[in-house]
């Protein structure tokens, strides 16, 4: 009961935080935060514009959330190119690339709307370091669930009371460029092969649903395969899945040195600035 009554007062305090902004453009990326904040905020005020990222660097369970729940809401969404893998600050990958990140994206949503922007950045990201935040400042974006006092386990509770168990439950989705350890440039074509690694072996647990929370960690070393129990499926058939990946790509040679290790949150960022 109290859960319920915690989650209901979020709820209203998220409301009164909208309403007081009026129409609003939406960046979403297709995790739980951005994504309940879209449908609550839709829901409002239909008149709610939702903009999402097509990106080597966005998951590809990602874009097809952001679809699947535009078509379900009947959102106004709109997808646009970031421009992000075309800004060589971003991809020498130094230790603020989210601040490039956020500052094209935001960029390129300007472009094609004077609306308010709203991220889905929630109270619990301010206590983490995120130069994407200082993007956001500089172009005035608003974080409605922070001003609302809403935490990640109130924006998965939003998320149950909205009807949307699935959403609640996602662990949570990075870009894909946050697997790549600082200093390793950022590759376009790599990413995908992050990507379909992740996908391979979420299907060897049977959560195609994306409940597991799965990295491919490129380094300097090799891949490192990260899982929440990393003793769950034998190793030679998580090696085999990605060297069929990796093998005949021109990064083949990442997979020749492929390591298993428990999941760790963040554990391919160095905290470098540049």
């Amino acid at each position: 009961m109290t859960t319920i009554l915690e989650s209901d007062t979020c709820l209203k305090s998220l409301q009164r935080v909208l309403e007081q902004h009026g129409q609003l453009a939406i960046a979403v990326s297709g995790g739980v935060d951005s994504m309940t904040l879209a449908v609550i905020a839709c829901r409002l005020n239909s008149a709610t514009v939702v903009f999402h990222a097509l990106s080597p660097a966005v998951p590809d369970l990602g874009t097809a959330r952001v679809r699947a729940y535009a078509e379900r809401f009947n959102w106004q969404l709109h997808e646009i190119d970031a421009g992000e893998m075309d800004d060589p600050d971003y991809r020498r990958n130094p230790g603020n690339r989210c601040y490039y990140c956020k500052s094209n994206l935001y960029t390129s949503i300007r472009r094609h709307t004077n609306l308010m922007i709203a991220s889905g950045t929630n109270l619990d990201d301010l206590d983490d370091y995120r130069p994407g935040l200082i993007a956001a400042a500089e172009q005035q974006i608003i974080h409605p669930l922070v001003e609302a006092r809403i935490n990640k386990m109130a924006v998965r509770q939003l998320a149950t009371m909205a009807g949307l168990q699935e959403l609640s439950e996602l662990p949570a989705s990075p870009c894909l460029s946050s697997r790549v350890t600082t200093g390793i440039a950022i590759d376009a074509d790599l990413l995908p092969l992050i990507d379909q690694t992740e996908e391979a072996i979420r299907k060897l647990f049977h959560h195609k649903s994306g409940g597991e929370n799965i990295r491919c960690r490129i380094r300097n070393a090799g891949i490192t395969i990260q899982l929440d129990d990393s003793t769950a499926i034998q190793p030679e058939k998580i090696r085999a899945a990605v060297q069929q990946i990796f093998s005949n790509t021109r990064f083949a040679h990442y997979s020749a040195h492929i390591s298993i290790e428990p999941y760790q949150q963040g554990s391919a960022f160095i905290r470098v600035m540049s």
